[in-house]
């Protein structure tokens, strides 16, 4: 199926590895010309690296998006080497560990920074660019952790606003021929994320949350999320607006793996 997405202009945000790798990767496969930003030079050159092999445009950009500066520089850097904007994947996320009595204001506000209110600010900066060529469409990548209750709390109400943000801004933008939607990942292996970690050094706890919880005994993969979120930009979604969309494999309760038990995300990759 020919999405419609050659030629489009498409930024990533935590795109060096990870969901947001899998997504570029993804979106490049369909003839997009990618920007892909993130925190460290290297990580995001050797996925460039991999993105231009499938002959395609990309640029790197380096930025933190819990910095506003940094976004709005990441924004326009990304419009300017493109030539043009029309896919914002507001990807980067994740979280600071402890319950309720272990976690700080500093930590929720973090969390918040890096999922929130880096698409606020993403999705900000990106509009009148995306006003330029007529419309675009957004995705958020929320989490069941912000459909289904699950620990830490900070985490999942920061993913929970996520989908709220997408629906309240799907009809602010219609306007401007903009659709926002999200997806809410399950559980997702990819290499160096939190889970293969957990893999490594719980495996007899992981293959019972395994287990318990997928009916098809297995977490998600990058790819698979990748090409939801992928379709959800193309014109081949285009009756698709404000949505929410599980890519979960049927994950029953994301809170049955404790805070206890899981160690923080890293602060520049969504899971």
């Amino acid at each position: 199926m020919d999405l419609g997405l050659e030629g489009k202009g498409a930024l990533v945000t935590g795109g060096s590895r990870g969901l947001g790798r899998a997504t570029a990767l993804t979106l490049a496969d369909e003839g997009c010309n990618i920007a892909i930003a993130g925190r460290t030079a290297e990580t995001l050159a050797t996925t460039a690296d991999e993105i231009r092999a499938k002959h395609v445009d990309v640029h790197t950009i380096v930025a933190d998006v819990t910095v506003p500066e940094d976004v709005d520089r990441m924004v326009s850097a990304a419009a300017a080497a493109l030539g043009r904007l029309d896919v914002v994947i507001a990807n980067a996320g994740g979280s600071q560990p402890g319950g309720l009595l272990d976690a700080s204001d500093d930590d929720w506000q973090a969390t918040l920074d890096i999922n929130l209110m880096h698409a606020v600010r993403t999705i900000r900066a990106s509009v009148p660019h995306m006003r330029e060529n007529g419309g675009g469409s957004i995705v958020i990548v929320s989490s069941i952790s912000g459909l289904v209750p699950a620990v830490p709390a900070q985490y999942g109400v920061a993913k929970a606003a996520q989908v709220f943000l997408a629906g309240a801004l799907s009809l602010e933008l219609a306007q401007y021929n903009i659709r926002v939607n999200c997806v809410a990942p399950g559980s997702t292996m990819f290499e160096g994320g939190g889970w293969a970690t957990r893999m490594d050094e719980q495996s007899d706890q992981m293959e019972e949350f395994i287990t318990s919880q997928f009916p098809h005994k297995r977490l998600g993969t990058a790819p698979e999320i990748a090409d939801a979120i992928t379709f959800l930009c193309s014109p081949r979604s285009s009756w698709i607006v404000g949505a929410a969309l599980r890519v979960d494999g049927g994950q029953q309760n994301p809170g049955l793996w404790s805070a206890a038990q899981m160690p923080g995300p890293e602060m520049d990759a969504s899971e």
